[in-house]
């Protein structure tokens, strides 16, 4: 009996590797994350986007980022009520960022997220602080420039539990909107403490305006490419080309950029289809679960994917953790954050599609490029003051910023 005993000590091994590396965090199965998978502490995940637009010289350009429609539900909360952000100013928005938890057990944590240059717009669930506080008697923030101040904004919960076990309606508006994809995963439910009592949620949302230098500029050459200059130290993971005119597509996958790259201008015989699952395997090789890149696909999709030219970018976490400092308490065992950027370009096919449009009051094809019509219209006249449509385009941008802030200020 004695010679068989090495081989039960290797086969109790074996065993135990097995129990061992079946319990680590986010565990996965070859079809797909497992439902209920075990923790051997708090995880977590973010995604978020930094959207901007490129002006005459690829820098991100000033611009009102709040004025697009929105389809945000009405439990979500406001700075200083839903319409105060028409006309605020500023050369990033910061689109919803949310952040998951998971754990197998029950656990209390405190979270801070400090944004720099910038100001925190919406969140939910109901926040414990909200900064700057905003004296009632001061100028209507929608006055304001965010380039005039250095004022960081923040948002914290300081009663946020953990809850593997909550089985919660989450709240649900019953009407559609792009904020019930996030909802898509196997994250651990919340229950956030309020004065009014408990809210229930998967994630913890947030968005706001920045006017922090976004590390990348994109420029047109005059042989229709893209040219990309990282801005910061450390390495872009990742970069794609899209364009989309009426029902065709096209996309190019540039990879990580050191220093500079030069994109060829997509042809337009991709699909939408395609670059998702494309996107997707980014994203998850950026550290996202599987079904977190679905869900922020699945809510950026329509954006994305919309009219117009864009460079989309993966954003460096260590500049992210720069710009938006993430403070949780007790520590978590592991945080990931992926964020992509989108940079709007404004081609010249974006020009002739807007000269036509204006010239022959097609308000559709205007209404396609929505918040980013005024700075298209702005960087059109930096690069020809003198064009025969200059003064129309100068009266429309007037009109539109009279109309701002007379609404925002009626309404505050």
């Amino acid at each position: 009996m004695l010679p068989k005993l090495p081989h039960l000590i290797l086969f109790a091994l074996l065993i135990g590797c097995f129990t061992i590396s079946s319990s680590l965090p986010g565990k996965e199965k070859a079809a797909g994350r497992e439902k209920s998978p075990g923790y051997a502490g708090l995880t977590v995940h973010e995604w978020g986007t930094f959207t901007s637009i490129a002006g005459a010289r690829g820098q991100a350009v000033e611009w009102s980022p709040q004025t697009g429609s929105t389809d945000l539900p009405g439990f979500v909360e406001h700075f200083r009520g839903p319409q105060f952000k028409l006309g605020l100013r500023g050369t990033v928005r910061m689109e919803t960022p949310v952040l998951y938890f998971y754990d197998s057990r029950e656990e209390n944590v405190s979270v801070k997220v400090s944004f720099a240059k910038g100001l925190i717009t919406e969140w939910y669930p109901r926040a414990s602080r909200v900064e700057p506080v905003v004296n009632p008697a001061a100028p209507n923030p929608a006055t304001w420039s965010l380039l005039h101040g250095n004022t960081d904004g923040s948002i914290a919960w300081d009663a946020v539990a953990v809850s593997p076990n909550l089985r919660a309606e989450f709240p649900n508006e019953g009407r559609d909107s792009h904020y019930y994809a996030a909802r898509m995963t196997s994250a651990t439910p919340l229950r956030v403490k309020t004065p009014t009592g408990e809210q229930h949620e998967k994630f913890l949302f947030y968005r706001g305006v920045s006017t922090f230098q976004v590390p990348v500029s994109a420029n047109l050459t005059a042989d229709r490419r893209v040219q990309i200059e990282n801005r910061i130290v450390d390495e872009i993971p990742n970069t794609i080309l899209f364009e989309r005119r009426g029902e065709k597509v096209g996309y190019r996958i540039g990879g990580s950029v050191a220093r500079e790259s030069l994109l060829e201008a997509p042809e337009l015989n991709g699909n939408v289809g395609d670059l998702g699952r494309e996107l997707e395997g980014i994203l998850v090789s950026q550290g996202l679960y599987q079904d977190e890149a679905h869900a922020m696909l699945e809510t950026w999709r329509d954006s994305w994917f919309e009219e117009g030219s864009r460079l989309i970018y993966v954003l460096p976490e260590k500049f992210v953790n720069g710009i938006l400092p993430l403070s949780i308490s007790p520590s978590p065992m592991q945080v990931t954050r992926v964020f992509v950027g989108r940079m709007e370009l404004v081609t010249p096919a974006t020009k002739r599609a807007v000269e036509r449009a204006f010239a022959s009051h097609d308000q559709t094809t205007l209404a396609k490029y929505g918040r980013f019509l005024e700075p298209i219209l702005q960087t059109m006249l930096a690069k020809d003051a003198t064009h025969s449509r200059a003064r129309e385009y100068n009266q429309y941008l007037g009109a539109v910023y009279s109309s701002l802030l007379a609404q925002a200020q009626a309404r505050n």
